[in-house]
């Protein structure tokens, strides 16, 4: 009797990856939910404080933010469509694109706060100490969110940057490209979390 010999690649649980995924994104949301919750709590009891202290932020430069972080959400999709293909250096240079997005995107949140900083509307100036208390409290929730969302953005950069290493060495390819989804989502949910942060502060008015 003949002995089949079959030769198997090493096992890689792709499921696995992106359940693991999807599971640290589900915590993100609970995480930024609890924080949309206390803010929508906290406008109801200071709606004119809120909409004064929305009257302040820059709609135009968050206008631009959100088509910039948008436009970076497709090159992202389309890179890994293009891993996908094979289009290794197109994969590449879309993800090189989404990164350079995401500067400008921070460059512009830079000057935003500095401007903040300058007219005493951030926390640790002198003049915030003599804001009203609901005004306050308004730019006290907007520096953090929007800080912590800060964080997300520089984070998904960085994992970005992780794949495109990846992809060159050729560890990430037409037929392993789990983790450059996964980059994917955690971008998609970058870009959808800024998506309710828009409307809550620059629209509160």
């Amino acid at each position: 009797m003949e002995q089949v010999i079959t030769h198997q690649h090493p096992h890689r649980d792709d499921e696995a990856s992106k359940m693991g995924m999807w599971l640290f994104l589900f915590t993100e949301l609970l995480l930024f939910g609890g924080l949309f919750l206390v803010f929508s709590i906290y406008r109801y009891m200071n709606q004119k404080a809120f909409a004064a202290g929305g009257h302040e932020l820059d709609v135009f430069i968050g206008t631009v933010n959100t088509i910039i972080l948008i436009t970076s959400s497709m090159t992202i999709a389309v890179s890994i469509a293009a891993i996908q293909q094979d289009k290794k250096k197109l994969s590449i240079s879309l993800m090189v694109l989404t990164i350079f997005l995401a500067i400008i995107f921070l460059i512009n949140k830079y000057f935003e706060w500095a401007h903040k900083f300058e007219h005493g509307l951030a926390p640790g100036t002198d003049s915030f100490l003599h804001l009203p208390k609901g005004e306050a409290l308004f730019f006290l929730l907007y520096f953090f969110m929007t800080g912590l969302h800060a964080l997300h953005v520089i984070a998904g950069s960085v994992f970005i940057g992780v794949i495109i290493f990846k992809v060159k060495n050729g560890t990430i390819n037409s037929t392993n490209f789990v983790q450059h989804e996964n980059a994917g989502l955690y971008w998609h949910l970058v870009d959808i979390i800024w998506i309710f942060l828009f409307p809550l502060f620059y629209l509160v008015h």
